[in-house]
């Protein structure tokens, strides 16, 4: 279970790793899924479907079959508004974005696409399908985004977001997947489809300014006067994703000294440095591959980078570097609740069952009500939509909050608000969120966490998302007695996919990974660093005898 680290981590990308593109857009074109092959059908994982077209996982029938399915699905519900649709920089964004266009139009559906092409965030989709449906009943608008986050370049992802502006649930992406299998089974015969040029120009293709419709309406969600009025020093690198030309207009607008380290958009992702398996992965959160932006921290007051949809967030500061996620999260939080007054009493915390368990203990200071829900961030969706939730985050650097006046923002994840946050935190507190966390570290307790990612099968990753309860056969952990054990989340009583075991001072968790050929255990210690390896070994046991 031990995590290999890459003797490329963290170092330039050399050549000899660096996809190719024209190799992987012909594949992408040429290449045909065998649907009797489990890996070449289509499956939505926690966030849409991926694939690389190199091995067959993402090609173009893929994606004629999954937008023929959601057109269907659509149908069958009433949703006859239009549907806002956005790609990023991957390279098989573009023509899996062609090919679903011609569908659409094929299908009569009226489609927003980006002005001039310009590439779309996740959060600038979800915002879009929002402020459409805001006060109506019918004519409801949903959407599409075409993107694996922050995945390998030589990946691709589709996803569907339906009229509640979040990641669809298990019962949609069911539906579609079902869908789309049969209509490769049945060699797309059934898919409508028109040229591209053709659907480009079809009536019912119209141009949607997202950024500046986003960017607008930012103010009504982060303090851009108190970072202004404070001179918070900003950095930004926008790892060549889809919010790239968003930074400038955002600067520009609301006056701030925000500096883009860089706005080179490269399909190879070639100025990347390398993550810890020696793959290249647009991963604010890894400190492998944040190293340009963490050589400049010194820099910037305060700085952050997004993920190549935009929708996960990487807070560099003076005082600490790279944070990490949790505790950014934890801090974010703790600063939200009592600088946003207009949020109502009931609005709770969510976090996923294995972000930190500091969160807890913030929440229940703040003294607001704690919804843990399984991985995935279609479970904060209603919530955000209906302000019961006032924030929503996962471990993995994906958080989505209310607007200041208590009203829904998005309901995806925004990589873009968190990151800008910061300086918001940085310029109210005069701390930048690595002082904040260290105090916050002194009055509750300081966490030592660990995630280790391991290699899996299909037939492992099954067999560990079944784990159950009564497959522990102990009643301690690391020398404490067990006070619960999970495969349930306590928020939804949704299944989480797995384990999770909790003793006084710690907690271990292990679930497959719903995109990656890959499980994860996770662990968090409140007592040491030595406490937390006990916690890993005893889960690795665990993990081991699951899959033997």
């Amino acid at each position: 279970m031990s995590q290999h680290i890459s003797p490329l981590a963290g170092k330039p990308a050399p050549s000899s790793i660096l996809v190719d593109i024209p190799q992987l857009l012909a594949a992408y074109a040429d290449l045909k899924p065998d649907p009797a092959v489990p890996a070449q059908r289509v499956a939505f994982g926690t966030s849409g479907h991926r694939g690389s077209s190199l091995e067959r996982s993402f090609n173009e029938a893929h994606i004629l079959a999954i937008s023929q399915a959601i057109c269907e699905y659509r149908r069958s519900k009433g949703i006859d508004g239009p549907l806002f649709i956005g790609a990023d920089t991957h390279a098989l964004s573009q023509p899996a974005f062609e090919n679903a266009l011609e569908v659409l139009a094929a299908n009569g559906v009226a489609t927003m696409i980006s002005t001039g092409g310009e590439f779309t965030p996740t959060p600038a989709v979800s915002h879009a399908i929002l402020v459409h449906n805001k006060g109506r009943t019918s004519g409801l608008a949903d959407g599409i985004v075409i993107t694996p986050s922050h995945n390998p370049p030589d990946n691709g992802g589709f996803k569907y977001n339906p009229s509640n502006g979040g990641p669809a649930d298990s019962d949609i992406t069911k539906w579609v997947e079902n869908r789309a299998n049969a209509l490769l089974e049945g060699g797309l015969k059934d898919v409508r489809r028109m040229p591209y040029a053709q659907a480009r120009q079809a009536a019912t293709t119209h141009e949607h300014d997202y950024l500046n419709s986003y960017v607008a309406d930012l103010a009504n969600i982060v303090d851009f006067d108190v970072i202004r009025s404070a001179g918070v020093h900003m950095g930004v690198d926008p790892l060549g994703g889809a919010g790239v030309h968003y930074w400038a207009p955002i600067a520009d607008r609301y006056k701030l000294d925000l500096t883009v380290v860089s706005a080179v958009v490269d399909p190879q992702f070639a100025f990347m440095s390398v993550d810890w398996d020696g793959k290249i992965r647009m991963d604010p959160s890894s400190k492998y591959a944040m190293q340009r932006l963490i050589g400049l921290k010194d820099q910037y007051d305060v700085a952050f980078a997004c993920d190549t949809d935009h929708d996960r967030h990487g807070v560099v500061t003076r005082s600490s570097g790279l944070m990490e996620p949790n505790h950014y999260l934890s801090v974010l939080i703790d600063y939200l609740f009592r600088h946003r007054p207009q949020w109502g009493a009931h609005a709770a915390v969510g976090k996923t069952v294995v972000s930190t368990a500091l969160i807890d203990r913030v929440a229940k200071r703040l003294g607001r009500r704690l919804f843990e829900a399984p991985v995935g961030f279609k479970w904060f969706a209603p919530g955000l939509f209906d302000g019961s939730l006032g924030f929503g985050c996962e471990e993995s650097a994906g958080a989505s909050l209310l607007r200041r006046d208590g009203t829904a923002w998005v309901t995806d994840k925004d990589g873009l608000v968190p990151a800008l946050l910061s300086a918001e935190i940085t310029a109210r507190e005069g701390r930048d969120p690595g002082e904040l966390y260290a105090q916050l570290t002194r009055e509750l307790g300081k966490p030592f966490a660990s995630r280790v990612d391991a290699a899996a099968t299909p037939a492992q990753k099954a067999k560990l998302a079944k784990l159950s309860p009564d497959q522990l056969k102990s009643d301690r952990l690391a020398g404490e007695k067990i006070e619960q054990v999970l495969d349930r989340a306590p928020g939804n009583g949704a299944a989480i996919g797995g384990i999770k075991a909790i003793a006084a001072s710690g907690w271990f968790a292990a679930r497959p990974s719903g995109t990656e050929a890959i499980y994860k255990v996770y662990a968090e210690s409140f007592q040491s660093e030595e406490h937390l390896q006990a916690l890993l070994k005893e889960a690795q046991g665990i993990v081991d005898a699951a899959l033997a």
